[in-house]
């Protein structure tokens, strides 16, 4: 069993409507690389999934985003769902949790509409990214460069465009993770 993660702390950045797949299976595939995972979320408690066209199960809240430091996590995760970054990207504290992972050029991983925090963050500008078709604009008007394309890495930024895409989206979100902190200036 590859276990590349071993000793890596990983963020999930959460919160109600997330999509399912999008949080459940990468956490899965992180966990299977030795990686400990912790669903930060600014809400306390538990935190209820979107699966398709329903509300979905629920997960647990490991860390309230009051009490979240980037510094103690080595990346993040990114899930979608159209309603998590929606109400994520109107949080404050939320979009400068995101922001510390880059000025400490650690690996962020976001699918789907997930890319909607990176813009929030100012995170997109000269990257090529991918997302779910409906945000390219967004993405475009950050700065950053739309392609569609299954998985995307630039620069320890790992982006896919939905739940079909993440066999893909975790084998190099799992990559890019293994590898730490990108020193690029940018």
């Amino acid at each position: 069993m590859n276990k590349s993660l071993e000793g890596k702390r990983v963020a999930i950045l959460a919160t109600n409507g997330f999509e399912q797949s999008e949080l459940l299976e990468p956490r899965k595939a992180l966990e299977a690389a030795g990686a400990k995972t912790q669903v930060v979320s600014p809400e306390k408690g538990h935190i209820k999934g979107w699966n398709h066209d329903n509300w979905g199960q629920e997960v647990p809240v490991d860390l309230a985003l009051d009490s979240a430091n980037a510094s103690d996590f080595d990346a993040l995760l990114l899930p979608g769902g159209v309603m998590n970054p929606d109400k994520l990207r109107m949080t404050p504290e939320a979009v400068q949790f995101v922001r510390q992972f880059f000025e400490a050029k650690k690996p962020v991983a976001a699918i789907c509409h997930g890319p909607w925090m990176l813009v929030e963050a100012g995170a997109v500008r000269g990257r090529t990214i991918t997302s779910w078709p409906s945000i390219q604009t967004d993405i475009r008007n950050a700065g950053g460069k739309w392609v569609d394309q299954e998985v995307v890495v630039d620069d320890g930024v790992v982006t896919s465009r939905k739940p079909t895409d993440i066999p893909a989206f975790n084998k190099k979100m799992i990559e890019e993770f293994g590898e730490g902190r990108h020193n690029t200036a940018r």
